[in-house]
């Protein structure tokens, strides 16, 4: 199997501003202690919500600046033609992991040649 390599257009210290206000230990450790309220008993697993800050993504948009059709852009995403024009139309939206890799793509081109390789 041929070893992943990732490479970005971004510098380390582009990539580290992009994460400097994430707390990731703060966000597991509020995970853990959900966890440990539910197993005793003391939170209801309905009760435990959290608010995700996805960023905003126009599909449409972002496929028409790729120059891309649906179906190729689909192809990449990993979804279906119709998915895609049910997300352009409004009929359905990205799902939280969808609209972080449309993100990406959006501010790294270059991942759309990556990803093509890797299909």
């Amino acid at each position: 199997m041929k070893e992943l390599e990732f490479t970005s257009t971004l510098s380390n210290e582009e990539i580290e501003l992009n994460f400097e206000d994430i707390d990731f230990f703060s966000g597991i450790m509020t995970g853990l202690e959900e966890a440990l309220a539910y197993e005793k008993g003391t939170s209801k697993a309905e009760t435990i919500a959290r608010k995700l800050s996805l960023p905003d993504v126009n599909v449409a948009d972002e496929r028409k600046k790729l120059n891309m059709t649906q179906k190729s852009f689909a192809s990449i995403l990993g979804v279906s033609k119709r998915t895609v024009e049910s997300w352009e139309t409004g009929k359905s939206t990205p799902s939280p992991t969808a609209r972080n890799l449309i993100y990406l793509i959006s501010q790294d081109h270059s991942l759309v040649d990556k990803l093509q390789n890797h299909i």
